[in-house]
């Protein structure tokens, strides 16, 4: 598995014509090597490739990297540099988007006769297939964040803190093993709903309201995230209205994925409807993003998505109308792209819940 993740990044060092890549991004790092550690750095040739980091990993790496020798360093850029020294590299690749301006400059000095090739979206698309393996991890982890929501849906109810059910839903999501919170849980009830990023207050939740839940947990490294909007009592007709138009948006895009289905044109499907319904103004973001060691990464799902679906793409559709001094919806699910469609993975019926 992990032989072809390196090769898959090797075909970038000689499409770009480097020695080398040096991938310094974490997520990426674990991805090549299977390190799960917080500092470290791979050095991938074309011929052969390193795991590098310091002494408070090493003996980790001997335990998680296979297939890569582990080169021990003090100071991380000096002991790349030096690896780049003795291997006679003279062109060397690296990930432009997640390589600080400090970084770049400091390696041109330390290195003054290789030259530094940046190399971006190819990079960002490493991950962009996921592997058995990866499907499997990201459905258990949907699986478990989805029951620990259910588990702590008797808590919503009048009165409840915004913070106090984000924190008792991150304790269900502990207790059902997973490692933290993917993201900031997003908790917001009444007008607040209108903030796509209402991240949970000390706001109480009053009868009447609709409280959007945007949720994540992290297993063995992988990311989940859905998000609901329920009802805190019976609701009203504008409310059962805008929820029916979220809901038709989201059903009429996941209908829509398929492999080769163009990602900016699934996103027009749902955000078509939206601005048919006359709510288009109040639907400003993407429809998704892809999941993985990441919460949010390739693919976008957006006006400005590029590309097409593919089998093993996972990604969230996540349509949403949000009206400033009234509140919002939020309907998110996600989905690995199948050979005939999709198959949604996190677990919570979309249907209004009446709580």
């Amino acid at each position: 598995m992990l032989q072809n993740r390196l090769n898959k990044a090797r075909s970038h060092a000689e499409k770009h014509d480097v020695d080398a890549i040096v991938f310094f991004n974490m997520s990426n790092v674990r991805y090549l090597s299977g390190f799960t550690g917080s500092d470290g750095a791979v050095v991938l040739g074309r011929d052969a490739s390193w795991f590098l980091t310091d002494s408070r990993y090493t003996t980790q790496a001997s335990r998680q990297v296979v297939g890569l020798p582990t080169v021990e360093y003090r100071i991380k850029l000096d002991g790349i540099t030096e690896l780049v020294r003795e291997q006679g590299f003279r062109r060397i690749g690296f990930e432009s988007e997640h390589t600080a301006f400090a970084v770049y400059e400091s390696l041109r000095q330390k290195l003054p006769k290789t030259e530094l090739v940046p190399i971006g979206e190819e990079l960002a698309q490493l991950r962009l297939i996921k592997d058995p393996s990866e499907c499997e991890l990201l459905s258990r982890v949907a699986r478990l964040a989805s029951e620990a929501l259910l588990s702590i849906l008797p808590l919503v109810k009048p009165g409840a803190v915004e913070r106090e059910l984000a924190l008792e839903l991150e304790f269900a999501m502990r207790r059902a093993g997973a490692e933290n919170a993917s993201f900031d849980f997003i908790v917001a009830s009444g007008e607040r709903g209108s903030l796509p990023h209402g991240r949970a207050s000390d706001k109480a939740l009053a009868a009447g309201e609709l409280v959007t839940i945007d949720f994540g947990a992290r297993y063995e490294g992988y990311c989940s995230d859905e998000t609901v909007t329920v009802a805190v009592g019976v609701p009203d007709e504008r409310q059962c209205r805008i929820y029916g138009i979220v809901k038709e948006a989201h059903d009429r895009a996941i209908a829509a994925v398929r492999p080769g289905a163009e990602l900016r044109e699934i996103d027009r499907i749902a955000r078509g409807y939206i601005e048919e319904q006359g709510y288009g103004a109040f639907f400003g973001h993407g429809l998704g993003h892809g999941v993985g060691l990441d919460v949010h990464e390739k693919p976008v799902v957006s006006p400005r998505g590029e590309g097409v679906a593919a089998v093993d793409m996972v990604f969230t559709i996540e349509p949403g109308i949000y009206i400033p001094g009234w509140g919002g919806v939020r309907i998110e699910d996600t989905v690995i792209v199948t050979e005939d469609g999709c198959r949604p993975i996190t677990m919570i019926p979309k249907e209004l819940m009446i709580l």
